[in-house]
């Protein structure tokens, strides 16, 4: 029995030797800017090959004198040679202990620890934003504060921070060699004794000096100081003024007077339509001859305008024969009378021949006046028989007919 007990004991002591040469993790550093902090640990891949795995863990340092410890795990089985640590909530002003250890194929390595605390190992960073602006011939300076990883400054941390501000002009110094120092912890920083119409440069710091921590500087901004602008350019840019104004005025009162006169010419035209045609064109009577359109619906029968018809002029001539019983001599030489009429004026045009031979005998004289007045009776009856009938004519003539198409 002793004997078996002998033999599995020296059996064993070579396996638990080999099971512990697992290394531990070596050099554990902490990464860190503000409140954002990376564990890492070097490792040798030769030793275990590419099977291993890591695990880190921490607690406050004030629980390590307790009899029951509670770590907080943090990265569990990773092959990574890091964890990050920034969103285990860890407070700024705390002291922690961070714990890392190896493991490949069941074999776990030894703890190897770390001390932490943010506030005094935590590095500061720069200024998150930096704005130049030219006041006369002076600089104004506006830096933004560190943020944190939830964004919020970091002077909510560190309640001494502040900043140097290096500045220098670029035309006398200008790979800033030389540059002039100011320390401040306003926000807001004016830079003095600058020159007018210069450029000068800034680059700022942020620091604290309890921990003795700086950040690194921001990049170099530059920026054109200003001064008193000279009278000749302050006219100039009168003058300009005025010349801008001037246009926008004229243009706009020549567009004005375009659209009115436009406007008036349409509405209210110069040339007015005569009468007759104003008349025609605003009589909207049901018999109005002006045109317009149908309806869909109309079936009438569509009639022709009013038609005026004008007879022709018909020249009426009379001749009024000699009497029979006047001697054959006075009838030659008689040569009648002729009347003409035409629609509007009416005329008896009578001609007689020479008057009685004065060698006819005492009889006849007085019997030819008595056919002569009775024939000037039957020709003035005849001729106001006429007139009336010409009178009716012209009345015909002046009517208006209406023809149907």
């Amino acid at each position: 029995m002793k004997v078996g007990f002998a033999l599995v004991l020296l059996w064993s002591l070579p396996i638990t030797n080999v099971l512990a040469e697992l290394p531990q993790p070596q050099n554990l550093t902490l990464l860190t800017l503000n409140t954002q902090y990376v564990l890492t640990w070097d490792w040798d891949q030769t030793t275990t090959g590419n099977s291993v795995s890591f695990t880190v863990e921490y607690m406050a340092k004030y629980k390590m004198k307790m009899k029951k410890k509670n770590w907080s795990r943090v990265c569990e089985r990773t092959t990574r040679t890091r964890c990050d640590l920034t969103g285990s909530d860890l407070h700024y002003l705390g002291m922690y202990v961070l714990r890392v250890r190896a493991s490949a194929d069941g074999v776990n390595s030894d703890w190897v620890n770390k001390d932490f605390c943010p506030d005094i190992d935590a590095s500061l960073g720069p200024p998150s934003r930096v704005e130049l602006a030219p006041v006369g011939n002076l600089l104004d300076v506006t830096i933004s504060d560190p943020l944190t990883s939830t964004q919020h400054s970091m002077k909510e941390h560190v309640l001494f921070l502040y900043y140097r501000i290096l500045y220098w002009s670029r035309s006398d110094d200008p790979q800033g060699l030389k540059p002039k120092v100011l320390d401040s912890s306003n926000n807001l920083v004016t830079l003095p004794e600058l020159e007018a119409w210069t450029w000068y440069c800034v680059m700022i710091q942020s620091r604290y000096d309890y921990y003795n921590k700086t950040s690194s500087y921001t990049e170099p901004q530059c920026m054109q100081t200003e001064g008193d602008t000279p009278y000749g350019q302050i006219f100039l840019y009168f003058l300009v003024s005025m010349m801008v104004c001037f246009l926008l005025v004229l243009l706009s009162s020549y567009a004005f007077f375009r659209f009115y006169r436009g406007l008036k010419n349409t509405f209210y035209p110069s040339i007015q339509l005569p009468a007759h045609i104003q008349e025609y064109l605003c009589d909207f009577s049901p018999g109005s001859d002006m045109p317009r359109l149908l309806t869909a619906d109309s079936e009438a029968e569509l009639c022709c305008d009013k038609l005026t018809i004008c007879p022709e002029v018909v020249l009426l001539e009379i001749h009024v024969p000699p009497p029979l019983t006047a001697p054959p001599s006075e009838l030659e030489q008689d040569s009648g009378r002729h009347i003409r009429q035409d629609s509007g004026d009416s005329g008896i045009y009578s001609t007689e021949g020479g008057s009685a031979q004065q060698g006819r005998s005492g009889g006849e004289p007085i019997r030819r006046d008595q056919e002569v007045d009775s024939w000037q009776t039957l020709e003035q009856v005849k001729m106001e028989e006429m007139g009336r009938e010409l009178a009716d004519e012209r009345d015909l003539d002046e009517g208006v007919v209406d023809v149907c198409v």
